[in-house]
């Protein structure tokens, strides 16, 4: 463990003057294309870009059609870009992928300190959502000690961290955590108006808790030093406001009033003036608290570690039992266990997780915790591989040691328990502990139902602080350091058994 502690002094001597990226010089000014590519997440859901039941093959929703107005304005073809909702940002700066974003993306200080963004294109408001029944909630304060539910990297998520009291619980898509309110596994929502207007439409057993708050604006985001590009996209949306192209299609959506009426008063001066000051503010790199950020890595650290060691324990024992069923089993039980084997091996991993913690509750009502649910899944997973570890080490044991334990009066359970088990556990071993170090990686992906674990921690503060590397590689010597731990542990219990 001591090489573990110096690599991290290390490392976080190196990172400790790592400074933000949000100045990296800009790409070349793209200008008006014939094609414009603009990027979104499908499954951000209605009612901005989702598809229709009756027509799975159609793309729709308030922005596809924004974004349609848009290029037919600019005189250019409108190309859809499908990307990860929480990587839009990146994924701007870094160039190649895509020449604007049109995602309900915040035009907020944080947003506009990495990206240049357009005059707003709606406004809306923080919506806060609760069971029919708990008429006792209507503000955040009301949720002192209660979990509440939000989409991660918005505007929703810091509002949420900044109240005290709250068991914040972040999801990747706004579908999941209305789920898991109506299945009581959280107390209240906290989401954006048109996204809780729409979910509210058919949850009778859900309700609005308070009236809508701070309100906010969405904008189009284009990369820093593309003013010719910003020009023509806010001109063009002026045109669209004030002809009365923009409400012709909110009110297809339902989604006109006062408030997208006010867009019209928006000055083109204010939007450069904000503009400039953040093009300014991100010119000048600003020092990354790395010693606070640890910590806060840390701690997300621990839910790694208990989830894959929790699992990994799981795991072994149905493994074991699935490996005694194979080998030595009636054939009835040597056929399931083979079935079991290839399904759990032969299907996706975030499928299992769906199915364990949405799909049970959905039809037997199961209202499995994430935390558990994360560790059932994971650990029948993982109890396929471990079976055929122990198969292999079952059968690795010449069978004229068993012959001969038999021969000299042992039962078959004391031959197995005295002298297969402990020979198989040996030569098992370093297969074991690869799927543990494999474990603490796929753990990454219980972020899907709101548990927020190494990897997922990583991604919120990468995308508030700007700094992909030196948090990355805060985050990747932590795992190392998990992993480094878990192979002196298995030497240690290798040579013990050697013994």
């Amino acid at each position: 463990m001591r090489r573990v502690q110096t690599l991290l002094l290390i490392l976080l001597a190196w990172t400790a003057g790592v400074r933000t990226t949000a100045g990296a010089a800009p790409p070349s000014e793209p200008g008006i294309r014939q094609v414009l590519r603009w990027a979104n997440d499908a499954e951000g859901g209605a009612p901005f870009i989702f598809h229709p039941p009756d027509n799975p093959d159609q793309l729709v929703g308030f922005e596809v059609e924004l974004a349609q107005a848009l290029c037919d304005r600019l005189g250019c073809t409108s190309q859809f870009v499908q990307y990860n909702w929480a990587n839009l940002i990146p994924g701007l700066r870094q160039g190649g992928n895509y020449d604007i974003i049109i995602a309900a993306l915040e035009r907020t200080p944080e947003n506009l300190a990495q990206v240049a963004m357009s005059r707003p294109y709606f406004t809306f408001g923080q919506q806060l959502v609760a069971r029919t029944q708990d008429t006792n909630i209507q503000s955040l304060k009301d949720l002192a000690g209660r979990r509440i539910g939000v989409l991660a990297s918005t505007l929703s998520y810091r509002l949420a961290t900044r109240q005290p009291g709250l068991e914040v619980r972040v999801y990747d898509e706004n579908v999941n955590y209305f789920r898991d309110l109506e299945l009581g596994r959280i107390d209240a929502v906290l989401t954006d108006s048109p996204i809780a207007t729409v979910q509210l439409k058919n949850r009778p057993n859900l309700r609005a808790a308070g009236p809508s708050f701070a309100p906010a604006h969405y904008a189009i985001a284009v990369p820093i030093g593309s003013p010719e590009l910003l020009t023509r996209i806010n001109e063009t949306l002026g045109s669209l406001i004030q002809d009365g192209t923009l409400e012709r299609i909110y009110r297809r959506y339902e989604l006109w009033g006062p408030q997208q009426a006010a867009l019209a008063t928006w000055t083109a001066e204010a939007v450069a003036t904000t503009t400039s000051g953040a093009s300014t503010a991100a010119t000048r790199p600003t020092p990354v608290p790395m010693l606070r950020y640890l910590t806060i890595l840390l701690e997300a650290a621990v839910t790694t570690l208990w989830v894959s060691l929790t699992s990994m324990a799981l795991a072994m024992s149905w493994g074991l039992g699935l490996a005694l069923a194979r080998c030595h089993g009636p054939k009835p039980l040597r056929w399931m266990a083979t079935l079991y084997i290839e399904v759990f091996r032969g299907t996706p991993l975030l499928l299992q997780l769906y199915f364990i913690y949405f799909g049970l509750a959905q039809q037997w009502g199961w209202k499995l915790s994430a935390g558990a649910a994360a560790v059932l899944t994971l650990g029948l997973n993982y109890a396929a591989n471990e079976a055929e570890n122990f198969r292999a080490g079952l059968e690795a044991i010449p069978r004229g040691q068993t012959e001969a334990a038999l021969a000299l009066g042992l039962s078959p359970v004391m031959t197995l328990r005295r002298i297969l088990l402990p020979q198989a556990l040996r030569i098992s071993l370093p297969g074991i502990t690869n799927d543990l170090i494999a474990l603490f990686k796929d753990s990454s992906i219980v972020s899907v139902i709101g548990l927020v674990e190494l990897t997922k921690e990583f991604l919120i503060r990468s995308q508030d602080a700007g700094d992909y590397i030196g948090l990355g590689i805060l985050t990747a010597a932590i795992y190392l350091a998990m992993g480094h731990a878990a192979s002196r542990g298995a030497r240690a219990i290798e040579r013990r058994l050697r013994t």
